[in-house]
């Protein structure tokens, strides 16, 4: 009786570290995957962003704001032209009456990223 709980204990100890191993694997995937996306959003928003100057959509780019060992936040952010964001995406009131027209380039690109995020995400634990 004893032979096979010492058998057991291995086994499971075996199967515990399999499963660390994958965890780990996994993990790793996953944030490769999330810069991945982060990437291309910030391409697409700087691709179809509105073009005055250039220097808008220049302004963007993609941030780590959090890592963990099993976690990754990825901002992608306008630093400089902030402002413009919201104003350039929804349209807002002009000066003398009326509205600007909406020239949505953010969502489309969260769009685009959700998507390749999940792509990556179901290709890695495949």
């Amino acid at each position: 009786m004893a032979g096979s709980k010492v058998r057991i204990d291995q086994m499971a100890d075996e199967i515990m570290k399999g499963l660390t191993e994958y965890a780990d694997l996994a993990t790793d995937e996953m944030k490769s995957a999330v810069k991945k996306a982060g990437k291309t959003v910030k391409d697409e928003i700087k691709a179809n962003a509105p073009k005055k100057t250039g220097q808008y959509a220049s302004s963007w780019t993609a941030k780590t704001t959090l890592e963990t060992a099993h976690s990754l936040h990825l901002t992608v952010h306008s630093p400089k032209k902030y402002q413009l964001a919201h104003l350039l995406e929804h349209g807002h009131a002009k000066r003398g009456g009326g509205r600007t027209k909406a020239q949505p380039h953010i969502a489309p690109a969260e769009a685009v990223g959700i998507e390749q995020l999940e792509a990556e995400i179901e290709r890695a634990l495949k």
